[in-house]
């Protein structure tokens, strides 16, 4: 099953937007997401901290940052 990491935060109001069009997508096809909040590491922050959200695929190490749509969410696996 393709695996799906979403890189987050509280209170960020384009991440509440991508995380509809991954539950979307989660609801017609296969796959895992797992939500990683950025705050929690100083490391992700510096790195994803300006981009968020991001999105990323396990296998192929593929991200999408914002802004994306459903087409190039799907695409990642």
């Amino acid at each position: 099953m393709p695996r799906l990491l979403f890189y987050t935060t509280a209170g960020c109001h384009l991440c509440e937007q991508a995380a509809e069009m991954l539950n979307e997508l989660r609801a017609t096809r296969a796959l895992e997401i797992e939500a990683i909040d950025i705050a929690d590491d100083s490391f992700l922050f510096e790195l994803y901290g300006v981009r968020i959200p991001v999105v990323k695929s396990e296998e192929s190490g593929e991200e999408l940052g914002w802004p994306f749509d459903r087409e190039q969410l799907a695409s990642l696996f």
